[in-house]
C-alpha cells in the first residue's frame, strides 16, 4: 500500500493553522502517513492510525469514490426483513467497495427508516425520529446527501433513496447538534459524504477499544470536514460499523467490527441494508 501526503494541502493547513489558532487534530488528519491502495480505477481506500486525534487513539478507514467516473455505479442493497453480514450483502453483489447503512430492527429485521432500491420501497419509516434527519439519493445523474425536510423523498423520482442521520454537514457547513448521549458518547461510526469535488466517501471510525477510542458526532463532523466533505450524514454506527474493500482480507471487512470485543476484522453485527460501488 502506498503512503501519500498532498503536499499543496498540508502548507494551507500549516499556513491556516498558524493564522486561526486552529487545533493540531486538523493537521494530524491531513499529514499523517495514510496508507493507500487503488482497488479500482478511481476508488481508493485508505486506512489511518492515529496515536492521538481527539486526545486518544483513533483507527480511520474510508475509502474515496470518484463520482465522475462512477455516478451510474453506486447502489443500495437492502431486504424487508432479512439481516446479513456487511461483507456477505456486499459480495452478492459484487460490491467493489461498500459501508453498512441505515439503522434498523434488530429483532424483527430490516430497516427503521425509509429505504427505496431501483424505485421498490423496501421499508418504510416505523417512528418518525430527530436522528433520521437525512436523506441520501442515489439515481443515474446523481448521488447527493439532503436534508429530509427539504426533498420529498417518498414522492420523488429518484430511484434509490435511504434515511438516516443525523445530517453533519450541509453545503460545507457543519451542522449544530443536539447534546444527548447519542450524539456526544464516543463510539464506531459510520457515515458517508460527498466533497466539492465531487467525491463519495464511505468513512468508517473504529472504536470500543483500547487501539481505538471512537468518536461522539462532532468529532466525527471535524473529521469530514477535513476529509473534504461539502455534505455528510451520519449511519448506523456501534457494532454495525463496517467496511469492505474487496479482496483486501479475507472476508473484505478492513476495519475492525466491535461486536467480538477483539481487535480484528471478524466482528461484523448484522444488518439490513449497505451502501455500495460496483466496478
Amino acid at each position: 500500500m502506498k503512503k501519500h501526503v498532498p503536499a499543496i494541502l498540508i502548507g494551507f493547513l500549516l499556513l491556516t493553522q498558524l493564522a486561526c489558532g486552529q487545533s493540531p487534530d486538523s493537521l494530524a488528519v491531513v499529514t499523517n502517513q495514510w496508507n493507500t491502495k487503488t482497488v479500482g480505477k478511481g476508488i481508493i481506500w485508505k486506512h489511518g492510525h492515529f496515536e492521538r486525534l481527539f486526545g486518544s487513539q483513533q483507527d480511520v478507514n474510508l475509502v474515496e469514490i470518484d463520482l465522475k467516473k462512477h455516478r451510474r455505479k453506486i447502489r443500495i442493497a437492502a431486504d424487508a426483513v432479512r439481516l446479513d453480514s456487511t461483507s456477505q450483502i456486499a459480495a452478492t453483489h459484487d460490491a467493489v467497495a461498500a459501508i453498512n447503512g441505515g439503522f434498523f430492527d434488530m429483532k424483527n429485521g430490516g430497516s427503521v427508516d425509509y429505504v427505496k432500491v431501483a424505485n421498490r420501497v423496501i421499508n418504510r419509516t416505523k417512528t418518525q425520529t430527530d436522528r433520521a434527519n437525512a436523506v441520501l439519493l442515489i439515481s443515474r445523474k446523481k448521488t447527493e446527501i439532503q436534508p429530509a425536510a427539504s426533498p420529498d423523498y417518498e414522492r420523488s423520482e429518484v430511484p434509490n433513496v435511504l434515511l438516516s442521520g443525523p445530517l453533519l454537514i450541509h453545503d460545507g457547513s457543519a451542522i449544530i447538534l443536539a447534546s444527548n448521549p447519542f450524539n456526544d458518547n464516543r463510539h464506531p461510526r459510520s457515515a458517508i459524504a460527498v466533497t466539492a469535488d465531487r467525491k463519495l466517501i464511505f468513512v468508517v471510525v473504529d472504536g470500543r477499544n483500547k487501539q481505538a477510542a471512537g468518536m461522539s458526532l462532532a468529532e466525527l463532523t471535524k473529521l469530514l470536514g477535513w476529509l473534504g466533505a461539502g455534505d455528510a450524514m451520519n449511519l448506523d454506527g456501534g457494532g454495525s460499523s463496517t467496511l469492505f474493500v474487496k479482496g483486501a482480507t479475507e472476508t473484505g471487512v478492513v476495519n475492525h467490527p466491535s461486536d467480538n470485543k477483539i481487535f480484528d476484522h471478524s466482528g461484523q453485527r448484522p444488518v439490513a441494508n449497505i451502501i455500495y460501488v460496483v466496478n
